[in-house]
């Protein structure tokens, strides 16, 4: 009788602990959510240059009362353009958010918007990325809930679809409205 080599069950044996192990990690709830340190605390500083023709905004108006959103953006990122009709609708209803334009051009930034339209109450641009990394972005979109005293209530990384919309984002404004 030969006797089998057990170096060729390895192989398989650690594909298969692996592939347990990857669909195990993908199983616990939000498994895309990215850490911020920002949860609970005040809102980072802002270090954002002005946009023509919009309003711009600072840790005061961050700090000011009522729920806010603070949503990180740029006219040459894809999500931005597919989350940008639930900003259109938060705006409608009367939310109070924030744009922070995101290593973009003027020019291109003003484009998009006249494009899509401006759901933001006022505006600042980040050229240099300094904001964003106190704030801990990874990339664009980002949106941060902050509430009445400054403080960061979620942070969400991606665009806000509206499922993120109603299972995220409205139940951390709620929060943040107490």
């Amino acid at each position: 009788m030969a006797k089998f080599p057990v170096i060729a069950v390895l192989p398989p044996l650690i594909f298969a602990g692996l592939a347990a192990t990857f669909y195990i990690g993908m199983q616990k709830e939000d498994a895309d959510a990215l850490p911020s340190t920002l949860i609970g605390k005040p809102a980072a500083q802002l270090t954002t240059t002005p946009m023509p023709q919009s309003p711009s905004f600072d840790g005061e108006d961050l700090a000011a009362s009522g729920v806010k959103l603070v949503n990180f953006w740029a006219s040459w990122c894809v999500p931005c353009r597919a989350e940008h009709p639930q900003l259109e609708q938060l705006a409608e209803e009367g939310v109070t958010l924030y744009g922070v334009n995101y290593k973009d051009k003027p020019e291109d930034a003003e484009r998009f918007l006249a494009e899509l339209g401006n759901p933001f109450t006022a505006l600042g641009a980040d050229t240099t990325g300094v904001t964003a990394r106190d704030w801990g972005v990874y990339g664009v979109p980002e949106t941060f809930v902050v509430d009445g005293e400054g403080n960061v209530v979620l942070r969400f990384a991606g665009p806000i679809d509206p499922t993120v919309l109603e299972s995220k984002i409205r139940p951390a404004m709620e929060e943040a409205a107490k």
